[in-house]
């Protein structure tokens, strides 16, 4: 599928993920580009390089767990292509659990609703490797079996067995990119934060470094160009239809060497302090990547280490200093 002179909308456009997206789809020359956030966490300064290269990009706030908002604007639009990365992330689940399975189901059930009803062509639908739980064996292939550990990681994999059950009974277009753990200049570094942005912060703060549990626990990151370039990859491969595809690295870092790498180059020397595991945390995570390259031939470019350098440089210059 050429994304070119198409409308597209990407929900929760003004996010992390999001925004990256929103940057990436600007180069394929759409001919709209509609973001839609509730702004729980997105913020419109995500979008302030895209509002610049892309002038008449459009920014709606809207709820897109409210079916009928939703109609509205893809109506208005005559929409070809939704990026669904609309979510509740997997901190407010610990606190919030039913309002966050409840608002990520509802959201991707509204679009599969209007998918049904023609409203747009294409679902390219965000999930999570959470969905996954920890691993059984790795690399983790998309026939790892599904067993989450959070209400956020069940309601990813709720909604995408939601977005599956509508392209299998209702013929609508939908492709599930299953990335894993992502990192990047724009990451919230404030409520829900994740161990990047938390950790760069806590250091620019002059406090004192947490892990949780004994740090050996593993991830597999990838940086957020990377996941946006594999996004457009898959959006264009009509092969990966009805299918769930893992975006990922390969490579797996514990925990306890990320936050190494991270003080090493922020010139941090304290020691570390090992705080109780927190509840639902996956003990192993790393992708297996064939299928996406197999279909796409795509494969990342940037290496943890020069990733880690830009992001930190990106948190110097933007977290406001006290």
């Amino acid at each position: 599928m050429n994304l070119n002179n198409k409308s597209i909308i990407v929900t929760g456009g003004a996010g992390f993920i999001g925004s990256h997206l929103v940057d990436r789809l600007i180069s394929e020359q759409p001919k709209e580009l509609i973001v839609c956030s509730n702004f729980f966490l997105g913020k419109e300064s995500n979008l302030l390089d895209a509002l610049r290269k892309f002038p008449k990009l459009k920014i709606v706030k809207v709820d897109v767990s409210d079916y009928g908002e939703m109609r509205q604007i893809l109506e208005k639009y005559s929409v070809d292509i939704v990026f669904n990365l609309a979510v509740i992330p997997l901190p407010t689940s610990l606190e919030k659990p039913e309002w966050t399975f409840s608002e990520n189901v509802n959201m991707t059930l509204n679009l599969c609703k209007l998918a049904r009803e023609d409203k747009f062509k294409s679902l390219i639908q965000f999930s999570s490797s959470e969905a996954y739980g920890s691993a059984l064996y790795s690399p983790m292939d998309e026939q790892h079996p599904i067993n989450p550990e959070t209400p956020y990681a069940a309601s990813k994999a709720a909604t995408d067995h939601l977005a599956f059950s509508y392209g299998r009974t209702f013929g609508i277009d939908v492709k599930i990119i299953r990335p894993f753990n992502n990192y990047g200049p724009r990451q919230n570094w404030g409520n829900y934060a994740g161990i990047i942005p938390l950790s760069i912060k806590r250091i620019l703060e002059n406090a004192p470094l947490t892990i949780f549990g004994d740090g050996l626990q593993t991830r597999d990151y990838i940086f957020v160009t990377d996941t946006a370039e594999a996004a457009i990859a898959i959006s264009k491969t009509a092969n990966a239809r009805n299918k769930v595809i893992n975006v990922g690295t390969g490579q797996e870092i514990t925990v306890l060497n990320l936050l190494k790498l991270i003080a090493d180059n922020m010139n941090y020397k304290k020691e570390f302090i090992f705080k109780e595991a927190r509840p639902g945390d996956v003990r192993r995570h790393v992708a297996d990547t064939k299928l996406l390259k197999k279909l796409t031939g795509f494969e990342p470019k940037v290496k943890i280490e020069e990733g880690i350098k830009k992001t930190i440089d990106w948190y110097k210059a933007n977290i406001p200093s006290k």
